[in-house]
């Protein structure tokens, strides 16, 4: 199992969300429209019937202009002067449509959508009555087809250009011309080829423009759909970046409150457990005289254990808050991996040689220097090499490795022969003040800082952290520095033959200054 760098999960409260209810409300409400399977909605119905109005306005100017032309036409074919006043009163019908259509927009918000559907489609109603009058109409002066073929053709003409404008209220176009085209269709039924076919034009029309008007009707349903979708998905955008703003606020004042703690309790915390470490190991080492009871003895080596690591735990979390906080500041200078990796060897074989652990450093030559902070740099090998003593029994191994990665930087490696990690509890063990089930159990007690404060420092060099562990077969710890803080070796500068003795005199003098 591997394990790499992850950050851990924000969790957000979000009870206290209670400014973002009318977005909430917002977005249930759209959702239950957007749930009714095509049926549209008050706000749905409004909206067609809105769509419906301003088509009625904007066709104000074309649908008379539609009839006076019309009228013209059959004045010259040889119409009487009726025709006239059918142009006049359908004019001034569609005229009143456009009023209607304003008046139902000034009160848009408060109106009943079926009320003023069933007005819509009255209204159409009335103005087919004008369309029938045209339907019966006669012309005395030109020939019966001429008649038929000019009605016929006046009539589809009036149906497209409906179809075109009054689409958003189903059955308007039924209700308008159904009426013209039956009694056209009984007026003038023969059995003939032409009379048969300037009936059935008028006819195929009006069913035909019917069925584009209804899918018209739904692609603009479905355009408000989309519409108002697009509308919840804003308002949800809304509520998340809300809840966001008020988690990053929470975040933020709990980072400054966790600052505020640091500063005032690292010092208050530190103080006393100097006195307790101070006379602890003055009383320890019978000091200022021998301490006659044994027990009270190895209290008081009990006391100063308890304080040491109470202090390093006070010290490892100062160090991971600061890491977290920004405070930390590298200070970058030219060092060798080897010689910080031999140091912390030191450092910690004493303690692996209480359990008869060996430590096997096998360490690359040639390696050369890289730019970090050699602070940090032993941190990490420290909190990696500490790791590897607790979790490792008495008379194991450790092998401690320094060499080079593939991408050409600088790695170091810690493993053990220890219990190992179970696959599930990896990602515990790398979050802070986390720890296996396995280590409680049989390692010394620690802090669950180590992983963390080594994952964050090896961030801040651009590194990264890996752990590999195999239950019962042991845990391999891997930090990797990358190719760009790998400092390159320069070569010798030549020297040319007449400069040598002039350089030597130089260095003999320098010696003997």
């Amino acid at each position: 199992m591997i394990a790499t760098d992850q950050p851990d999960k924000t969790i957000v409260d979000r009870r206290k969300s209670g400014h973002n209810q009318e977005l909430r409300r917002t977005l249930r409400r759209t959702r239950d429209k957007l749930a009714l399977s095509g049926r549209p909605d008050r706000e749905f119905a409004l909206e067609l019937l809105g769509l419906h109005a301003n088509a009625l306005i904007s066709s104000i100017a074309a649908v008379p202009l539609l009839i006076i032309l019309t009228a013209f036409a059959a004045f010259s074919t040889g119409f009487d002067n009726k025709i006239v006043l059918w142009a006049i009163i359908a004019n001034f019908l569609y005229v009143a449509m456009g009023v209607l259509s304003k008046r139902f927009l000034r009160q848009k918000s408060d109106a009943d959508p079926r009320r003023w559907r069933l007005i819509f489609l009255a209204a159409h109603a009335v103005t087919g009555f004008s369309w029938t009058y045209f339907a019966v109409s006669a012309c005395a002066n030109c020939g019966t087809d001429t008649a038929l073929f000019f009605k016929a053709s006046v009539l589809l003409i009036a149906i497209a250009a409906t179809a075109t404008i009054c689409y958003a209220i189903r059955f308007s176009i039924l209700a308008a011309f159904t009426v013209p085209v039956m009694v056209f269709a009984a007026l003038n039924f023969d059995t003939s080829p032409n009379t048969m076919l300037a009936i059935a034009m008028p006819f195929c029309a009006l069913l035909f423009f019917s069925f584009v008007a209804e899918r018209l009707q739904k692609s603009t349903i479905a355009s408000i759909a989309y519409r108002a979708e697009n509308v919840a998905l804003i308002a949800e955008l809304e509520v998340a970046k809300s809840i966001s703003d008020e988690a990053r606020r929470r975040a933020e004042e709990a980072n400054l409150a966790k600052s505020r703690f640091l500063a005032s309790m690292s010092h208050e915390l530190r103080t006393p457990l100097n006195a307790i470490l101070g006379f602890s190991e003055a009383m320890h080492s019978e000091m200022l005289g021998p301490i006659d009871n044994e027990n009270y003895k190895t209290y008081v080596g009990d006391i100063h254990a308890s304080g040491k690591h109470l202090l390093n735990l006070i010290n490892e979390i100062l160090d991971l808050s600061r890491v977290e906080a920004g405070k930390y500041e590298l200070r970058e200078e030219a060092l060798r991996l080897t010689d910080v990796a031999e140091d912390c060897m030191a450092l910690v074989r004493m303690k692996a040689g209480q359990k008869q652990i060996a430590i096997k450093p096998v360490f690359q030559d040639g390696l050369p220097r890289i730019l970090a902070d050699e602070k940090a740099v032993r941190q990490i090998m420290l909190n990696m090499l500490s790791n590897a003593v607790k979790f490792t029994p008495n008379g194991g191994l450790i092998e401690f490795k320094v060499g080079w990665t593939a991408s050409g930087g600088q790695y170091v490696t810690v493993k053990d022969n220890g219990p190992g990690i179970p696959e599930d509890e990896i990602p515990v063990v790398l979050s802070a003040f986390g720890q296996g089930s396995i280590a409680i159990k049989s390692a010394e007690q620690g802090t669950g800082l180590g992983l963390p404060i080594v994952q964050a420092l090896l961030a801040m060099h651009g590194g990264g952290f890996t752990l590999k562990s195999k239950l019962r077969e042991g845990t391999e710890a891997i930090a990797m520095f990358p190719a760009a803080r790998v400092m390159e070796v320069l070569p010798a500068e030549p020297v040319a033959e007449n400069e040598r003795p002039a350089r030597r005199g130089l260095l003999r003098r320098s010696r003997a200054a």
